[in-house]
């Protein structure tokens, strides 16, 4: 029997968001020292594969062990997974190119491509307060990018670090595509097999970099990229439910304490010091994706509100 939805709980959600941001964030940090050696396909995998396990352990907490996993859709988690996986790699290669801010920096634009891709594909109706929210962040996206894509131009730039950006811009556009094929599936589908099924399909995936030059770790690497997948597993469980127990508008906010862990982590682990166009450009992402949940949420109460006054007849 599937456990019965939860209260709302805001202060949990909160900080279910919070853990969430918190082990995501060591997860990047553990790819960022594996990727040194190992390349980004066979991280994909460690990723996918040993977070498994927590995935599994939790959806047995929750009763759905035996019904949770059933799908009528295996074709739409294909999709999903293909473009998740995809995503997932690029982010990982680019954690071996570019500072740990500056990815992350730069992955800030997927909610606000979400807004575009949710228009296209969805058929969501984008008005002028959105779309003057997604210019705002394409900005500040092209602010971040601008002095790694002189490389382009004239070559004044280290390659590698524009080849590290466009990647970083590949994974959050991936991303964003990600979402809007979860969109769908939510529609059809539980929310543990839509988690576990993009974990067996990332694992499946990422072994076709076999032939591409997968490297036997060192017991040392054993330890980072295990951690990495745990961490992983771990980060989707707490995102999860920090949905369960609070609107999105209230959650999603504290996705942007993240940037907060990075500057911190890039500083004092790998040295890294944020440049003043850097950080002027993730102040303008996070005013748009902060504006464009505050519009989620304001038209998600204003819907609410909507229905309780409907008469029986609509």
């Amino acid at each position: 029997m599937a456990t019965p939805a939860p209260k709302p709980n805001t202060l949990l959600a909160i900080m279910s968001k919070l853990g969430a941001v918190a082990f995501f964030m060591g997860m990047a940090t553990l790819i960022k020292i594996a990727s040194v050696r190992i390349p980004p396909g066979e991280t994909v995998f460690f990723r996918s594969f040993f977070g498994l396990p927590i995935i599994l352990v939790w959806i047995a907490t929750r009763g759905e062990l035996r019904t949770g996993l059933k799908t009528d859709n295996p074709l739409g988690h294909f999709w999903r997974g293909l473009v998740g996986v995809t995503a997932m790699a690029m982010g990982f290669a680019a954690l071996g190119l570019l500072p740990l801010s500056e990815v992350k920096a730069i992955q800030y634009a997927q909610p606000v491509l979400v807004v575009i891709f949710a228009a296209m594909f969805l058929g969501e109706q984008v008005r002028a307060f959105r779309l003057t929210a997604v210019a705002l962040g394409m900005i500040g996206v092209l602010i971040i990018m601008s002095p790694r894509l002189t490389a382009f131009a004239d070559g004044s730039a280290n390659p590698y670090l524009a080849l590290g950006a466009v990647l970083a811009f590949g994974s959050a556009i991936g991303a964003a595509l990600a979402h809007v094929f979860v969109r769908k599936l939510t529609m059809s589908e539980p929310t543990s097999a839509i988690v576990f099924w993009f974990s067996v399909t990332a694992s499946t995936l990422s072994l076709l970099t076999l032939p591409f030059g997968w490297v036997w770790p060192t017991a040392t690497e054993w330890a980072v990229l295990v951690g990495a997948g745990l961490c992983g597993g771990i980060g989707q469980i707490f995102l999860t439910s920090s949905y369960r127990y609070a609107d999105a508008s209230v959650v999603a906010p504290f996705e942007y304490f993240s940037i907060l862990l990075a500057l911190g982590i890039g500083y004092f682990v790998f040295e890294e010091v944020p440049t003043v166009v850097m950080l002027g450009g993730i102040a303008l992402i996070v005013c748009a994706g902060i504006l464009i949940i505050w519009r989620e949420g304001k038209l998600g109460k204003d819907r609410k509100q909507a229905r309780k006054v409907m008469t029986p007849q609509g």
